[in-house]
């Protein structure tokens, strides 16, 4: 015996309903191992990036270090060009500067030979040696070319020469007491130290 329709009709909404109640149970499942499955690949993430952050800020510390380095080694290298050009300036005619103390030598020599003579034309000659002599020592002071003419101060080996010690009960012990030559500094720096007598000790 059939059932009757209405009997029929609840059944399959019945059916219907529990299919849709264990689809949604389905999906729920689905969505709760996804949700699982996110929240387990959370922490790894996280870590890497932490990871990452923490080699980036070592690659940007050495960076950093690097260009410090640089950066001092630049400036040593333009003090030290500064220097080498400021020396340069200061000494670049030392070799042409010692010569020219011959040619000073030579001058001092003929002015002290004619200044012991009385002849009017040897006097003449004397003036004019005189005043090339004055010439050269300006021009000397004007590049910084100064004299070195220790007598009556105490021997200094940095800037006196000695070629001789003699007893001389006048002058203190050490004491540079005759100039043989005189020397010449440029800059400070000695072209030729002054030969000197000193007093023995």
């Amino acid at each position: 015996m059939s059932k009757p329709d209405s009997e029929k009709a609840s059944e399959a909404k019945a059916k219907e309903e529990n299919e849709s109640e264990e689809n949604r149970q389905d999906i729920t499942a689905d969505e709760e191992f996804s949700a699982d499955e996110e929240a387990s690949e959370k922490p790894d993430s996280l870590e890497e990036a932490l990871a990452k952050l923490a080699e980036a800020e070592l690659v940007a510390e050495k960076a950093g270090n690097d260009l410090l380095r640089v950066q001092a080694e630049m400036q040593n290298l333009r003090r030290r060009t500064e220097q080498d050009v400021e020396r340069a300036h200061k000494y670049g005619q030392e070799k042409f500067s010692a010569e020219l103390l011959l040619v000073m030598d030579n001058l001092e020599r003929a002015l002290d030979s004619a200044s012991q003579h009385d002849d009017e034309a040897v006097k003449a000659i004397c003036d004019g040696v005189n005043l090339t002599l004055k010439s050269f020592m300006d021009c000397f002071a004007k590049f910084n070319i100064e004299v070195i003419d220790p007598i009556g101060e105490p021997f200094d080996p940095q800037l006196h020469q000695a070629m001789s010690i003699q007893e001389n009960p006048e002058a203190e012990p050490n004491t540079v007491i005759a100039v043989m030559q005189k020397g010449y500094t440029l800059h400070g720096r000695v072209l030729r130290p002054a030969m000197v007598m000193v007093s023995k000790e």
